[in-house]
């Protein structure tokens, strides 16, 4: 009988593991973990300690798996190749586990800024369930009254909405000029605005050089001056967890994380690798880079559980699809910006529109922001941002773009679809359409050289 050997917990092991099982059932299937919660949700993390979820439990829908044996609490140390055997350890000692396909999944690891004073009580990362409990700790035990969050992208800002939720007065360091650095900066001064209107202090082009301890409370030494806090959360982004892999010997590539294929192999007989541990190849780009996330993980694994019993499912690609809520606001992109397009050869050109997000003779409507880049000379989609009201259906609509681009749509094909409407919801051109309409109307000439 086969036997496959899952490291990694998490999004892109357990999609794997579920994956195996499903096509062939009898297969034995270990996976080890290091901690102790398999399939735990860590993007959930912030609503976990903002309280809106307050029962961290909930975080799993499940953690027992037909066909699956988890093996908790069991750090894998070493891999030897030649024997095809993993070493772990665990509380009774160590352990070796022996297998046929190996998947790692081992993900990332927080980026620490490196500074005096990042180990001093009360700084605190944010990464997994073992972190969220000791911040939670702090929450409940200490009862800070001030904050200080080092960085302004997804989780930092999720964090000052938790924090603020809790009474707790927050300040945002960011070293970008810009809030919420993955969007153009139009977008990201709203963001700013929202955090600001919920009584966040934002500083940005911001950077953060000591940390110290000042009487009963912490001091954020930056540029432009200090903070006092009682409490440190450094949200700096993460970095590909690959210490297990290269001590085995596996070549790293973009972002410094596992070389892979889009089968994802690793160019090691019968071993695999998938997640924020691995590179992530871009279906615009048409080549590998660095890019975390959960739903990614979920795809690679599962393309991976299924090439690990002989398949040859290649993944499809990622548009770096992102959306997240802070406050009022939510805010989402895919595919590229307008720099970033420009960067891999194209020719792009962007509009930025503002219309309701639904009928405006119905109550309620709300206005919804909308940049679209696209190819000038093809007219082919590149990519878009959004952002508007929590109820404006931001996520849904930035999907229709993402839809687009995976089929390699132009903006006048977007017109095209055929999306539904009722004027409390929507209008007969839905917001994405007109947005792709402006584009059309403002940079893509028709026969003759005149513009629709």
């Amino acid at each position: 009988m086969v036997r496959l050997l899952v490291i990694g917990g998490s999004d892109a092991g357990i999609s794997a593991a579920l994956r195996a099982h499903e096509l062939e059932p009898e297969v034995a299937i270990d996976l080890v973990l290091a901690d102790a919660f398999p399939n735990y949700s860590i993007c959930g993390l912030p609503f976990f300690l903002s309280g809106e979820t307050p029962d961290w439990h909930m975080l799993a829908h499940r953690t027992t798996f037909d066909g699956i044996t988890i093996h908790p609490e069991h750090r894998a140390e070493r891999i030897d190749l030649a024997k095809r055997k993993v070493y772990v350890t665990h509380s009774a000692g160590a352990r070796e586990f022996s297998y046929d396909r190996l998947l790692l999944g081992t993900g990332a690891r927080p980026r620490q800024l490196s500074i005096p004073g990042e180990e001093l009580p009360g700084v605190f990362l944010l990464h997994t369930m073992n972190d969220s409990f000791r911040v939670n700790d702090f929450l409940e035990e200490a009862k800070p009254k001030r904050a200080v969050i080092v960085g302004a992208g997804y989780i930092g800002l999720e964090m000052a909405d938790a924090l603020t939720h809790r009474g707790i007065e927050v300040t945002v360091i960011s070293r970008p000029a810009t809030t919420l650095p993955t969007v153009d900066a139009p977008l990201g001064e709203k963001v700013a605005t929202e955090l600001r209107k919920h009584g966040v202090d934002v500083l940005a082009s911001t950077e953060v050089r000591e940390i110290t301890q000042a009487g009963d409370h912490l001091r954020v030494l930056t540029s432009v001056g200090y903070r006092d806090c009682e409490m440190v959360l450094v949200a700096a982004g993460v970095i590909p967890n690959t210490i297990l892999g290269e001590q085995a010997g596996f070549p790293t590539g973009e972002g410094g994380a596992l070389r892979v294929d889009r089968q994802m192999r690793t160019g090691v007989p019968d071993v695999f690798v998938a997640g924020d541990c691995g590179e992530t190849w871009h279906r615009l780009l048409e080549r590998n880079i660095y890019l975390p996330l959960g739903t990614t993980a979920h795809k690679q694994g599962r393309v991976a559980g299924e090439n690990m019993l002989g398949g040859s499912r290649e993944f499809a690609g990622s548009l770096g699809t992102q959306v997240v809520k802070i406050f009022d606001l939510v805010i989402a992109r895919t595919g590229l910006r307008e720099h970033e397009a420009r960067a891999a050869g194209r020719a792009p050109y962007t509009t930025d529109i503002v219309v309701n997000d639904h009928k405006a003779y119905y109550p309620g409507a709300t206005p919804i922001q909308i940049r679209v880049t696209a190819d000038r000379e093809s007219g082919k989609l590149l990519g878009a941002q959004m952002i508007g009201a929590y109820k404006a259906e931001v996520a849904k609509r930035i999907d229709i773009f993402a839809t687009a681009l995976f089929h390699r749509m132009t903006v006048d094909q977007v017109s095209d679809l055929d999306l539904s409407y009722t004027p409390p919801l929507s209008s007969p051109w839905d917001p994405v359409q007109m947005a792709c309409q402006a584009w059309s109307n403002t940079h893509k000439p028709i026969s003759g050289g005149v513009h629709v």
